[in-house]
This record gives structure tokens, sequence and C-alpha cells, in this order.
């Protein structure tokens, strides 16, 4: 086979998978209005502790990840230095080296604010790019990152929010189908909060209640090429609660769910007929026109569903996650994600551990699909390993 088509088939497996993260499959278009966007790959669960808890990371108890899930979270965090890194093979199945990596770093400054950093790379391995049996062929190295930094503040002794900044770059291009391709880049913010009661007395156990949000990726629509179209960026919407069941001084349960909805417009159901009942055929839309600005996108997706609200109330996705913690030396994990069958049929349940050794945490997470639609991280195990050190903060 050539080596081109070899990489063809690369790039489309790819973009199969990253478009089956955000709701794209096969099916016949009377069966589904899917949302689709640029960058996908900003949508994928990168660090094992929140993976093993069906994906969800937007109230969770604090660590160095929050940077990613919730950067609020930092203000909390009970330690100066957190450093993290992660690991997830991507379509592990079919190929063997497609990843995404990820390095966080979170400082807790003082009592009441703190910043982190993060680098997230999705690499798409190396392949070369022949035009004919004689050519040497040239490396190609398609990969897409992003480079954050975010800053929380404590508002009270129980509620804290912060502001993030994030660089995008997207260089998938292939010089040997087009020379000029060049890399696409833009910037994204995130706001973020997040609430951590103190401990409660009930009648047989303590308790704390947490809750957060975070809109994510909110920045303007970019594209791969001057003639090319505009993509917006998955702009996203987490809420989420959870509560941690202090049964005595060694066992913990945390219990939280999560809720998700991309702020992106739905794509209007585009038809030819005769919607005038004059004989000539012309075009009957369906829903709002979604050539908009990011901004106006973002209001316009909590009511644009061509199907009204019942359709609206599908784009949310849900997260069920539970964590147990002995004696702040081990955990265990698991968690399920639910999307409608109309909007993706996403459907997975997650397994995932933990352990500490001193100040170094390990995580693992997996992954099996329960719908009809696969993930691409379908038996893939991943892996994380976080470190702690410096000053120690007491909260409550």
């Amino acid at each position: 086979m050539p080596k081109f088509d070899i990489f063809m088939k690369k790039v489309l497996l790819v973009c199969m998978g990253a478009f089956m993260l955000i709701g794209k499959q096969a099916k016949a278009q009377d069966d589904f209005n899917t949302i689709t966007t640029g960058v996908p790959f900003l949508v994928i669960a990168a660090d094992a502790r929140a993976s093993g808890m069906g994906e969800q990371g937007v109230a969770t108890s604090p660590d160095a990840y929050g940077v990613q899930w919730n950067p609020a979270k930092l203000a909390f965090l009970d330690q100066k230095h957190n450093v993290g890194v992660n690991y997830s093979p991507y379509l592990r199945q079919l190929v063997n080296d497609i990843g995404i990596g990820n390095l966080v770093y979170a400082n807790r400054i003082n009592e009441r604010s703190a910043f982190g950093m993060s680098l997230r790379y999705f690499g798409l391995g190396t392949i070369t790019t022949t035009t004919g049996p004689n050519d040497p062929g040239i490396d190609v190295r398609p990969n897409e990152f992003t480079l954050d930094a975010t800053y929380a503040l404590k508002l009270s002794d129980q509620f804290s929010m912060a502001v993030s900044g994030r660089y995008l770059r997207s260089d998938l291009k292939i010089q040997a189908v087009d020379p000029d391709a060049k890399a696409a880049s833009t910037f994204a913010v995130d706001i973020s909060g997040y609430y951590q009661s103190e401990e409660i007395l009930y009648n047989n156990f303590d308790g704390r209640w947490r809750g957060g949000f975070n809109i994510s990726n909110i920045g303007p629509k970019f594209k791969y090429d001057d003639a090319g179209q505009e993509n917006f960026l998955p702009t996203n919407l987490k809420v989420g609660g959870g509560f941690d069941f202090i049964l005595d001084t060694y066992n913990k349960v945390f219990v939280g769910l999560e809720f998700n909805k991309l702020l992106v417009p739905t794509p209007p159901i585009r038809e030819i007929g005769d919607a005038d009942g004059d004989g000539t055929p012309n075009e009957i839309i369906a829903g709002q026109d979604n050539d908009v600005s990011f901004f106006s996108g973002m209001l316009q997706s909590f009511g644009d569903a061509p199907d009204g609200f019942g359709e609206e109330l599908k784009e949310f996705t849900w997260s069920l996650g539970v964590e147990y913690v002995y004696n702040n030396v081990f955990s265990l994990r698991t968690g399920y994600f639910n999307e409608s069958d109309l909007k993706g049929a996403r459907k997975f349940a997650t397994l995932g551990a933990g352990f500490e050794f001193s100040s170094i945490d390990i995580d693992l997470s997996y992954l099996f699909s329960t719908g009809a639609v696969r993930n691409p991280l379908e038996n893939t195990l991943r892996f994380g390993i976080t470190f702690h050190f410096g000053d120690k903060y007491d909260e409550y």
C-alpha cells in the first residue's frame, strides 16, 4: 500500500475517533443532529483520576488537574507545589503511536490564592509521505497542543473563582497535498467557580458539600486555511455537585454528579422542498442559522435546536462518579457517562484506582463502552503520576 494512502487512513481514523467524542456517528441524517467543532481533542479527558470517575472533575476534591477541569479548585489545594504528568493512548486497538500527553503545575501561593499552568499535547505519530516509488518521502508529524495559565482567588473561606487563558495550535497540515497549508492557532479563556463547605456533623457520619462550574474555551472562531470555513471552538459549560461521606478517620466516600453542554449553535436541518406550494423547489431550514459570531453562538446555543426544547435537553450529557478513599493512601473509583442517542450516543463506564506513597500519587483508569457507539479510548489503560511538595495548608 502506498505510504501516502497509509497516512490518509491514519488521519481519517483519528478524525473519526475525535468526532465520536463530540457526538459524531454513522447514522441516517434523520436520526441525529449532532454538534461538531474544531479541535475536538479539547473534550478528551486527559488525566487518569477524572477518567476513573466517569470523566468528571468540576466538583471533585482539589488536585493539580483542576487547572483543566475547574481552575478555581486550585485555591483549596492542601500543598504548595503540585506537578502532574499523564499519558493516554488513543485508538490503541487500531494504531500504536497516537496519544495525549498532559503536564500540569499548580502553586498554592498563600491562604487565599493560587496559580497554575498546563500543557496538553495530542500527537498523531510520525508518518512518511511519498508521491511515488522513487520518492524518498518526508516525515509528517501532525499534532495539536494547548498552553494554559490560570489564577484562582478565594472570595470567601468556602468559595473561589478563577480566570484562565489558553493558547491553542493545531498543526494538521499535509504538505504533500497542499504546500501552502499552515498550522491554525487561536486563544481562549475559561471562567470557573468552586464551593467547598466546612465539615458538617450528621447522625452517623460527617459530610462535606462540594459544587463547581467552568465555562471553558471561550474564544473566536478559527480556520485552517484562508479559503476554509470558520470553526467554533468547543466552548463548554460544566456544572456539578458532590458530597463527601466521611464515615470515620480512615474511610471516606465521594459521590458526584456533573452536567455538560457545548455552548455552540446546533446546525440547522436543511432540506430541499416546496415550502411555498408554488411548484418551485427551494431550501427549507429548520432551526436557526449557525453562521454567527462565537459570542452570539454561545447565547444562541440554549434555544436553537430545530426540534425545540426537548432536543435542547438532549444536548446535555451527564456523568455520575464515586470515589472511595482509605486513610488518604488508597482510592477506588468508578463512574458512568451518558449522552443522548440523538446527539452522539456516548455511553460508557469507567474504573480507576489511586495510590499515594509519601508525596507521590499514582492514578490508573480504564474505560469500556456500554452503548452501540464504541469509544476511541475503550479498553485503554490510562496512567498518571502527581508529585506534591512544599508547605502544607490546613483547610478548616
